[in-house]
């Protein structure tokens, strides 16, 4: 009897924990990779659209001065706040990395702005050292040419942290075996901008959000198994979506979201504009509601890239249709 009640108990847990494995991946396994070596992380799925954008007719050259968290926010704890802020504040970097990835460092040339004055230091130090062994009264541009200027200013930063936006849970017990299941999914929103530096005027906005999803799953059991002897027994497992990693999206989707609006807006282009209209029309078909994002990834995962999709008219499929 001990036997097969701890075969069922076991099988019981193994279903519950194997739900867990089904939960839908956001550019990420869900599972932190259990190993003691440091590993390079996989692409996100918005890192992928980042770098299958078609290259542009040329580069723009671009300065991030900083991307902030706004949200003022500090992370809570079962005792109350502590002084750690509840979002990264290393999103100026991710912002950075997210515009060299953009058709895979084609689009933009990053210059550094961040942390300037680090750098105008070192070329002052230079300066001093070429004057001081190479006798040098003007340095040579040559060996320290001019800094590189910025047409556009990337401003902007963490506008939103919502927490248990969605929260909900399930449970069952027969006979002292039970199995139960919580849910509960966070919010992260960012907001870019594209302000010229000629004329100070913003070009273009973009505002993109992603869910942190977060997920328990576990299973129990009460029961005497013969007199006098109780077995109780439990087991189950959480998944947290990484805080950074969903931030890391949302500024990816806002890079990618601010590339296609200023082509819409004629303030860039594609080399190849034709070619580039099935990108533009999935783009504007989710910007304006008409899919989600999931519609679009399930297009690209078909059509095997953005640009290999065909547009399709309104009429056109209503037509055949009937």
């Amino acid at each position: 009897m001990r036997a097969s009640f701890s075969a069922g108990f076991v099988s019981l847990a193994a279903l519950a924990l194997s739900g867990c494995m089904s939960m839908a991946q956001d550019g990420r396994n869900n599972f932190a990779t259990t190993t003691s070596l440091a590993y390079f992380p996989k692409k996100t799925q918005t890192q992928n659209l980042l770098n299958g954008l078609p290259a542009p007719q040329r580069q723009v050259a671009i300065a991030v001065y900083g991307f902030t968290d706004q949200t003022g926010q500090f992370k809570a704890s079962d005792v109350g706040q502590t002084l750690s802020r509840a979002v990264t504040q290393g999103a100026s970097s991710m912002l950075v990395k997210a515009l060299q990835d953009a058709g895979n460092r084609s689009w933009f040339t990053v210059v550094e702005r961040e942390r300037l004055d680090n750098l105008l230091r070192e070329r002052q130090i230079i300066g001093e050292m070429r004057k001081r062994y190479l006798g040098e009264q003007e340095v040579d541009p040559n060996a320290l040419p001019a800094l590189l200027f910025a047409g556009v200013l990337l401003e902007g930063g963490i506008v939103g942290y919502d927490t248990n936006t969605v929260t909900g849970g399930a449970g069952a017990a027969f006979l002292g075996i039970g199995a139960r299941t919580e849910y509960r999914q966070d919010t992260v929103t960012v907001y870019l901008r594209a302000v010229s530096v000629r004329t100070g005027e913003v070009l273009a906005n973009v505002t993109a959000s992603k869910t942190i999803a977060s997920q328990a799953l576990g299973a129990s059991a009460f029961k005497f198994v013969a007199f006098r002897e109780l077995l109780e027994a439990e087991a189950g497992i959480t998944s947290n979506e990484p805080d950074q990693i969903a931030l890391q999206q949302a500024i990816e989707k806002a890079v990618y979201g601010i590339v296609l609006e200023g082509v819409e807006l004629d303030l860039w282009r594609f080399n190849d504009m034709a070619g580039a209209q099935p990108l533009m029309a999935a783009y504007r078909a989710e910007r304006d509601g008409i899919y989600d994002a999931s519609d679009i990834q399930k297009a690209v995962k078909k059509a095997g890239s953005l640009t290999a999709m065909s547009v399709v008219e309104q009429n056109k499929d209503a037509r055949e249709g009937s």
